[in-house]
């Protein structure tokens, strides 16, 4: 079996149902030499799954995914860190607050899909809550719906509470982008445009490509198109590739871990 890489995984640190420990134990069974968790909006994964990746003989990387906003267009955009100094001052600094209130809006959901006529056994929502405490609409779900995420009840179930005019709809207020590119780099970190494709994030990388070291080319739902303006982006500016399997667990899209560590070569030499 070829060696695979990994740069986009999610525990329980922040919307993934599975500790690092679990997540870990998948990726070494598929074969993962390096792998990388992107929890949202903490640096804080890094140092709890260090040691059991030292004692599984796994590369991790530092890494984060921050939740950010193209102003100019009116668009979510998230921006990867990785291979930042440890404690990342100017990353904390920039997204502690997002989890604090990312925590209350969810606090402020409940209570509007109680009030719709749903009953929520907060108790039942935190036995999936991960270390940090935060609540998503993930473990909310979890707690009203006995459904996986890929069945169509859930689906439902979820876009009738959280999108349109739903009773739970909204979200919290992002930071700009650009403020999550600079800091990363200010804590010596790579900064990458995660899965440009899924939330049309290419027009902001011709304004802002000085602050930008990567964009993320392999992801699940990237396809040719998506392939051909990455390639044409990285020929323009230079930029490496990333890649990964955006694993979420039982609270995600059915996927594998581990890509060929092939497509990433260069990059998995740039981290080391």
């Amino acid at each position: 079996m070829n060696s695979k890489i990994d740069l986009h995984l999610h525990s329980n640190f922040s919307d993934g149902k599975d500790s690092v420990n679990k997540v870990m134990d998948l990726a070494k069974k598929r074969n993962v030499e390096m792998l990388s968790f992107v929890d949202h909006d903490t640096n804080l994964t890094y140092n709890e799954a260090l040691p059991y990746a030292n004692k599984l003989g796994l590369e991790l990387i530092p890494g984060i995914e921050i939740s950010a906003y193209d102003f100019k267009r009116g668009r979510k955009v998230h921006v990867l860190g990785y291979n930042y100094d440890p404690d990342a001052p100017n990353i904390s600094k920039l997204t502690e607050p997002l989890l604090s209130e990312r925590h209350r809006h969810s606090m402020e959901q409940i209570k509007k899909i109680e009030a719709y006529g749903i009953d929520v056994d907060i108790d039942e929502v935190k036995k999936t809550v991960g270390p940090l405490g935060v609540i998503y609409k993930q473990h909310v779900m979890h707690a009203i719906c006995d459904e996986h995420y890929t069945s169509p009840k859930y689906t439902t179930k979820y876009r009738t509470l959280f999108k349109n005019s739903g009773p739970a709809a909204g979200d919290i207020e992002y930071i700009d982008y650009i403020d999550a590119l600079k800091a990363i780099k200010k804590d010596n970190g790579f900064a990458v445009i995660a899965h440009p494709g899924q939330l049309n994030s290419y027009e902001l990388i011709d304004e802002s490509y000085s602050l930008i070291d990567g964009l993320e080319k392999v992801h699940p739902d990237h396809g040719q198109e998506d392939y051909e303006k990455i390639d044409a982006l990285i020929e323009k500016y230079g930029f490496f590739t990333t890649g990964g399997s955006d694993f979420h667990g039982d609270f995600g899209a059915a996927v594998e871990i581990g890509i060929d560590s092939s497509l990433l070569r260069e990059t998995s030499q740039l981290f080391r």
